[in-house]
């Protein structure tokens, strides 16, 4: 994860864009780069969904990592320990959504019982 960081932190500080990253930009740019993601899928069967897979994968791997640059960037910016987070998350998650009441379904929690 550092090391990700730093290359992001690098990029940026090359062209001295900190001035342009506050946690309002960060957090735009963030779902701006996940609905381009999203836009690659839509209206496409799972059929050519593989076949992107396999003919334009590079396409789909860029518009995930421009988003992990917002994600990288907001952390790194603004301390976020992303390990901590995530496992902080995944006790509450866990909680959430219980393995017998969980397992198999794809529902919000508050609709489990």
């Amino acid at each position: 994860m550092d090391k990700l960081m730093k290359i992001i932190d690098e990029f940026c500080s090359e062209r001295d864009w900190d001035q342009y990253h506050s946690p309002k930009e960060l957090a735009i740019g963030l779902s701006t780069e996940a609905n381009e993601l999203l836009a690659l899928f839509r209206f496409q069967s799972d059929e050519q969904i593989m076949d992107m897979f396999k003919n334009q994968r590079e396409v789909i791997e860029d518009e995930i990592v421009d988003s992990l640059f917002f994600v990288l960037r907001f952390a790194s910016l603004y301390d976020v320990d992303l390990l901590a987070a995530l496992e902080r998350k995944m006790v509450r998650n866990r909680l959430k959504y219980p393995i017998e009441l969980a397992k198999g379904k794809n529902i919000k929690y508050t609709h489990l019982k």
